[in-house]
């Protein structure tokens, strides 16, 4: 389940398709597909299997797999998000922003109001487009918070939604991760697309099919 919030509160919940309907939020061009490219490879087929897959590569990837590990696959946000989220206040000055973000080295953080209600989510590029750059030194924007310069409306996922369907909108509509919300849009977590792939290379594996 999928969820956006602006500063007016939530503004939509539901489907990932549904949410293709709430304006303000950018779409990119769908990704083009991997199997349509590998007919210009000419690999050998596996049989019954995708028949651009390389019979070799699919035997070294088994041979390298830990079999005394029992593998337990992963399906939902929960199982994988960050439960020690920064996050950062809409009143916080840009400087103070910019501080919190460097000293805990992530480039985005979620942004809450007041009522710790999930109300955006302010990046560096947010940050460096009001900074006067000219003479070489950061200067802050006099006057300005993060409420100013934050994106908004933001996505937000349920703990049990499906990691797929995550990854899918982070490509739809061009995000590096989501904050995940629980009861009355609580922050509990955040996945990004660094943890996606973490959980594709690791014990238990990522179930892309099942």
């Amino acid at each position: 389940m999928f969820s956006v919030h602006g500063v007016s509160g939530r503004v939509f919940s539901g489907t990932l398709e549904e949410m293709g309907r709430v304006r303000g939020l950018v779409r990119s061009r769908p990704e083009h597909p991997v199997a349509t490219d590998g007919s210009r490879w000419q690999l050998d087929a596996v049989p019954g299997s995708v028949p651009w897959v390389n019979d070799k590569a699919v035997r070294a990837y088994r041979a390298m797999l830990p079999p005394e590990i029992e593998r337990g696959p992963l399906y939902h946000a929960g199982q994988i998000m960050q439960r020690k989220v920064v996050s950062i206040g809409t009143h916080f000055d840009l400087g103070q922003a910019w501080e919190t973000l460097q000293s805990h080295r992530i480039h985005q953080a979620p942004v809450l109001d007041d009522a710790a209600q999930l109300v955006g989510i302010v990046s560096k590029t947010d940050l460096l487009t009001a900074f006067n750059t000219e003479t070489g030194k950061m200067m802050e924007a006099m006057g300005r918070q993060v409420k100013d310069v934050m994106t908004t409306p933001v996505i937000s996922v349920e703990a049990v939604t499906d990691i797929r369907r995550i990854a899918t909108a982070m490509l739809t509509h061009h995000i590096n991760g989501v904050p995940v919300t629980g009861e009355q849009g609580r922050l509990v977590g955040y996945v990004s697309r660094s943890d996606v792939l973490r959980a594709v290379v690791k014990d238990p594996p990522l179930s892309l099919w099942r």
